[in-house]
């Protein structure tokens, strides 16, 4: 059976469409999606080290390209391609259910059956405000989509529910801040080291949460570099759940307990898959922007040693753990960051 491809106008489009022919019928279009266009949506997915190694390239593939050698990519094809690649990640997120007490009737948004009772009838997410059956709340699957009339404010704000709600990749904080700092303060001597004036790191804060995107941190504003570092340390600091997750912290600290470098790097590897999406994209823009500054060590004095001294504990802390345990950990939490932002073009 001779199979050709065959173009075909669709109903009110004048561009064409292709159609495979199989020798006799009418053309079917069912298999040039699934032997192309779902073939080349799954490949072309941008590769993350963050969740596992490169993807095969469709070009180099024999699977799909050999067996039908009469399919070319379209350029229609290629340009959806494109844009799907560069539309912001969907990432997974839990609700946020805290039992609420509802006035007047209510019904539950998973199994739309009545909540009884005067008080306590449900849970309610804080973040996109979907009220449930405190056993629905189980089953509930995780695809919040937090409302910013729901997310009230910047700081001390969770990091997934943050970007998500302002359909963004990374927290607008670290993208502005960084933008700022890289435009006028690479050169600047001690940068992070040297901390801000309190009172102006609290207002840069305020108006983070106050304005979002609209916040005003330029030159005009705050003239000291060290207000816009102060505030981006002070953002890190003050996530309920810190950049380098409660769960992965362990196998963080593992990495820098390795002797072996190699053993290093693949621990480390191994640690960033435990991150949350949301937070491995923005651990990886914020260790290319610290290495970006230790390319200025000659001016800024600031090497990767000195940037893991600072954000080694800004970055990470342990769960529940006492004092000297604690304390036990700053060595090995330096180390961790330093190896991230010196082997920041190989982890991710």
């Amino acid at each position: 059976m001779e199979i050709l491809p065959v173009s075909v106008a669709t109903r009110g489009s004048s561009s064409p469409k292709n159609y495979l022919h199989t020798g006799g019928g009418k053309p079917t279009e069912v298999l040039w999606k699934r032997v192309s266009w779902h073939d080349l949506k799954r490949r072309n997915r941008p590769a993350s080290k963050c969740g596992g190694g490169k993807l095969p390239n469709p070009r180099k593939s024999a699977t799909t390209w050999n067996v039908y050698p009469g399919f070319k990519l379209t350029s229609l094809v290629r340009r959806a391609t494109l844009k799907e690649n560069e539309q912001i990640p969907k990432y997974e997120k839990v609700h946020n259910f805290k039992v609420h007490t509802f006035r007047g009737p209510h019904w539950c948004e998973y199994c739309a059956n009545f909540m009884w009772g005067l008080i306590a009838q449900g849970v309610k997410c804080a973040d996109c405000g979907l009220n449930v059956h405190k056993q629905c709340s189980k089953m509930v699957p995780n695809d919040c989509k937090p409302d910013l009339k729901h997310v009230k404010k910047v700081y001390s704000c969770d990091l997934t529910t943050l970007v998500k709600a302002h359909n963004s990749k990374r927290p607008m904080v670290v993208d502005m801040c960084i933008r700022e700092i890289e435009s006028r303060g690479l050169q600047s001597e001690g940068l992070y080291r040297i901390s801000g004036f309190t009172d102006l790191i609290e207002d840069a804060k305020m108006s983070f949460d106050r304005d979002g995107e609209k916040a005003d941190i330029s030159v005009n504003v705050y003239e000291d570099i060290n207000i816009i570092t102060g505030a981006l340390k002070l953002y890190f600091r003050e996530l309920p759940i810190p950049l380098i997750t409660y769960d992965a912290y362990p196998r963080f600290l593992d990495s820098a307990k390795a002797l072996d470098p190699d053993t290093q790097l693949e621990i480390l590897h191994e640690a960033l898959k435990l991150l949350p999406p949301a937070h491995c994209e923005t651990l990886r823009y914020l260790m290319g922007h610290l290495k970006r500054v230790t390319l200025h060590e000659k001016d800024n004095l600031m090497n990767a040693e000195n940037l893991g001294i600072v954000f080694g504990p800004t970055l990470m802390r342990a769960p529940e753990q006492d004092a000297m345990a604690a304390l036990n950990d700053i060595r090995y939490q330096r180390l961790v960051v330093e190896m991230l932002i010196k082997n920041e073009d190989i982890l991710f």
